[in-house]
C-alpha cells in the first residue's frame, strides 16, 4: 500500500495510470467495435479515453522544461555515443511536448486558429525522433554488454556448455546464430532495465509510425503497444531499478 501511495504522489506515476486507462480504453473500444450489444459501452469507452488523453496533456505542461534540463544533463556524458544519442532524444522530447502543449490549448479554446493536423503531425514526428534515437541508444547499450560478455572467460565456459547440450538445435539453427541468440539472450538477462527499456520503446514506436503513416496497423495493435508500454512504465516507476541509466 506504501509503494502504490508513494507512486500515485509522482506526477510521473499518476500520467502512467492515466496512459494505461487511455489505451485500455483503445483496445477494449477495438474489440468491442462489432459487437451492437455493445454500443453503449462503446461511446462511453471513448469518452472515457478522451478524457484520460486529456488530463495528461494537462499533466504534461511542464515536462517541455524538464526535458530540456535533462538535454543539459546528457551533454556532460563522457561516451559520445550515448551523449548524442540521449540529447537528442531529449530535444525531440522537449519539442514533443512543445506541440502537445499547443494542442491542449487549442482544444481548451486559449487559441483555436492553429491546425490541429498538422501540429498534431509535428508531435507525432518528435515523438518518432526520440524513440529512434532512445533505441539506437538501448541497441548500443545491448552491444556493449554483449562484447564485455564475449570477453569473460567464465561466460565463454557457459557457452561452449551450452552449444555442446544443444546439439539438436545446432543441427536446425546456425551455430553461430544459435551462440548470438544465447549471448543476446544472457545479456539481456544480466540487464533487465536496459531489456524493458527496448520492449517499452519498441512498444511505443507503432503509436507514431502509424500517426504518420510510416507503417499502418489499426487501432487495437496502438491500444495493444500503448498498453504493454504503459505496464512497462509503470514497473519502472515502482522500481528505480529497472529504470535505465543514465
Amino acid at each position: 500500500m506504501e509503494s502504490f501511495v508513494k507512486f500515485t504522489n509522482q506526477s510521473q506515476g499518476r500520467d502512467r495510470i492515466f496512459r494505461t486507462t487511455q489505451y485500455a480504453c483503445a483496445l477494449s473500444k477495438y474489440l468491442l467495435r462489432k459487437n451492437s450489444a455493445r454500443k453503449e459501452l462503446v461511446v462511453k469507452l471513448q469518452s472515457l479515453e478522451s478524457n484520460m488523453s486529456s488530463g495528461r496533456k494537462l499533466f504534461r505542461l511542464g515536462n517541455t522544461v524538464n526535458s530540456i534540463d535533462a538535454a543539459k544533463r546528457t551533454l556532460q556524458l563522457s561516451d559520445p555515443v550515448l551523449r548524442l544519442c540521449l540529447t537528442v532524444a531529449n530535444l525531440n522530447r522537449a519539442l514533443y511536448f512543445i506541440c502537445d502543449n499547443v494542442l491542449w490549448a487549442r482544444n481548451v479554446g486559449l487559441v483555436p486558429g492553429i491546425d490541429k493536423e498538422r501540429w498534431s503531425l509535428n508531435a507525432s514526428r518528435c515523438y518518432f525522433l526520440s524513440l529512434v534515437m532512445s533505441l539506437t541508444r538501448d541497441v548500443y547499450v545491448i552491444t556493449q554488454t554483449m562484447v564485455q560478455r564475449t570477453r569473460d572467460r567464465q561466460f565463454q565456459q557457459k557457452m561452449d556448455q551450452h552449444l555442446n547440450d544443444s546439439p539438436d538445435v545446432a543441427t536446425v539453427i546456425v551455430p553461430q546464430l544459435d551462440a548470438f541468440l544465447f549471448l543476446l539472450f544472457e545479456s539481456l538477462k544480466s540487464h533487465p532495465s536496459v531489456a524493458l527499456d527496448t520492449l517499452k520503446n519498441i512498444c511505443d514506436l507503432f503509436i507514431p509510425l502509424d500517426r504518420l503513416g510510416v507503417y499502418r496497423s489499426n487501432p487495437g495493435v496502438v491500444g495493444f503497444c500503448g498498453l504493454i508500454s504503459s505496464i512497462l512504465g509503470i514497473v519502472s516507476v515502482l522500481h528505480p531499478s529497472l529504470k535505465i541509466q543514465p
